[in-house]
Parts: structure tokens; C-alpha cells; sequence
């Protein structure tokens, strides 16, 4: 990497930290980023602000997948109301990080019954945050299913990945599936992948990619898209990999390695320029010290 381009990755990095308290909290206008993408199946998020939820519409109520923060939430609900005025009975988390756990309260305090994986309950006890409204009830092992008005609601806990407790959503009849932080498409992993196992991220894509369904809505980059962009993310991490290790038998230095590499397949993918390097980075350490975050399986949880 020249002068000019660690420069302009150097200053790429400084703005997003300084713009993403803003981004996330921004608002969005209520009901104008709702998509319906099935029947009664519903995407809701600003392009702007990078954050998008689903909710499903049932005969018996609604439930909530992804409340991100308090405004992003208040627009949830507005989106929601827009639609339907049925209670909302369920608000489920995908897994325990404050940018995507954050304003829980609102639904509450339409009635909600806010659920999580317990591996993200646990943190989220013991790692408070002033927007983050504690669940008010945990889920354990593999796979738990939400019935409600004729829908089910699969939840898939694929063991250690990203985060604590991450949790995938599928509707089977729809053959939809939403999937938080896994999966953004068409983008290099984010920065310097942090609370990422890659081995275990990798895996967790090959089983999600076993299930059946046709679509997938994101928590991030857009709305929805088809099955494929699942793959594609996968095999963007193991050709990097693999790219790194052609470094290694060509003779390169390994600390010259994130500054050399390149993936021309991918050269069109949203902020290829500024993390190649830092996803780069991140690999060759995990290989160097071996994979991270890492932690024994805990007695609720089944070996995979």
C-alpha cells in the first residue's frame, strides 16, 4: 500500500468513527423504507442510517426481529402501525451487541415479550447500556420456533460465529431468512472483523446455506436478496485466505502481506479500497495466532 492510499484508509476510518454515533441514531421517515417482501413478511430500515429490521404481520399479532436503538425503533413501530394495528407480542434479538440491542423499551411498552438467545441474555446482564432493555426471557440450545396466527418463526443458534448468542430467522412457508452481521452483501467483511471467530463464521455460512429458503433480508448494506449473496461472503473469506497463503509461498514478508494482496474478483464490493487491508490484516494474525474470539461450549449448548 503506497502513501496516498494508507492515507486515505487512515482518514476513511477516522470519519466513520466519528459519523457512526450519528449514522446509527438517525432518523428515518416513518413508513418510507417499509418493504413488503412476502406476504405479511415486512423489511423496515433507512439505506442512510445502514440499519434494517423485519417484522411479521400474523392473524394474532406481530412480531419484531431487530430494534437497533430507540429511534430507530420509534420509526419500527410507526412502519408498524402504518400497516397494521394488531398487538405486537413478540421483539426478538439476533444477538448481543449494543448497536443492534439498543431500544428494546419501545416495545415493551407495547406489550412485547422481548426474547433472546441466552448466550446474548447472560452479556447483556452483565454489560448494561442505557438504551438496551434487558430481555424478559432467554432461549438455550440449537433451534427454538415462535408459533403465532398460523406463521412460524425459526430460531437457529449455529454455536461460536459473531457475537454472543447470534441468532438466524427463517420462515419456512416463506422460505425467507434473516440474517444479522454474517452476511452483508456485495461488501468486504467490516474493518478489522472484530468479534469474529473466522472459522467458526465460516462454518456457521456453510449450515445456513444447508437450509431452505429463497430469500434473505439483512440487518445491514440492503434490504433483502437472493440465497446466492450467502455463498458469496463465505467464499470471499476463503479466497483471501487464500490469497494470503500464495503471499507466503511467493517469499513475501508476512507483515507486507495485507499491504500486497489483492482479490480482483471482489474489486467492486463496497469498501474494497479501504479494508482489503484490514480484513487482510485480520486473517493472517488469525492464522499466525490461531482463531479468535474463541471459548469452551458452554453446558446449554450442543457440540456442532
Amino acid at each position: 500500500m503506497n502513501a496516498t492510499r494508507r492515507s486515505r484508509v487512515l482518514v476513511n476510518l477516522f470519519l466513520f468513527a466519528l459519523a457512526y454515533p450519528v449514522i446509527a441514531g438517525a432518523q428515518p421517515e416513518p413508513g418510507k423504507h417499509t418493504i413488503e417482501v412476502a406476504q405479511g413478511v415486512y423489511s423496515y430500515g433507512d439505506p442512510a442510517a445502514g440499519y434494517f429490521s423485519m417484522f411479521v404481520v400474523t392473524e394474532a399479532g406481530i412480531v419484531v426481529v431487530e430494534p437497533v436503538n430507540t429511534t430507530h425503533s420509534e420509526g419500527l413501530l410507526k412502519a408498524i402501525r402504518a400497516v397494521s394495528d394488531k398487538p405486537i407480542r413478540y421483539l426478538l434479538h439476533s444477538h448481543n451487541h449494543w448497536d443492534h440491542s439498543g431500544g428494546g423499551q419501545v416495545f415493551r411498552d407495547e406489550g412485547a415479550t422481548i426474547l433472546a438467545h441466552v448466550e446474548a441474555y447472560e452479556w447483556m446482564k452483565a454489560n448494561p447500556h442505557p438504551d438496551m432493555a434487558l430481555p424478559d426471557k432467554s432461549w438455550a440450545g440449537p433451534r427454538k420456533d415462535i408459533v403465532l396466527g398460523g406463521k412460524t418463526i425459526e430460531l437457529y443458534y449455529f454455536g461460536m460465529n459473531h457475537g454472543l448468542g447470534m441468532t438466524v430467522f427463517r420462515l419456512p412457508e416463506e422460505k425467507i431468512v434473516y440474517i444479522a452481521d454474517l452476511v452483508t452483501p456485495k461488501r468486504l467483511l467490516f474493518t478489522i472483523v472484530p468479534d469474529f471467530n473466522i472459522k467458526e463464521t465460516q462454518r456457521t455460512l456453510r449450515e445456513i446455506e444447508q437450509l431452505d429458503f429463497d430469500t434473505t433480508l439483512y440487518s445491514h448494506g440492503k434490504p433483502f436478496g437472493p440465497k446466492s449473496e450467502v455463498a458469496e461472503i463465505r467464499e470471499y473469506s476463503e479466497d483471501l485466505r487464500a490469497a494470503i497463503h500464495a503471499e507466503f509461498e511467493k517469499g513475501t514478508p508476512a507483515f507486507e502481506i495485507p499491504n500486497v494482496v489483492q482479490l480482483p474478483k471482489y474489486e467492486d464490493w463496497a469498501m474494497y479500497e479501504e479494508w482489503l487491508p484490514l480484513n487482510a490484516w485480520r486473517l493472517l494474525l488469525d492464522d499466525h495466532m490461531g482463531p479468535f474470539p474463541w471459548r469452551p461450549i458452554y453446558a446449554h449448548e450442543e457440540t456442532r
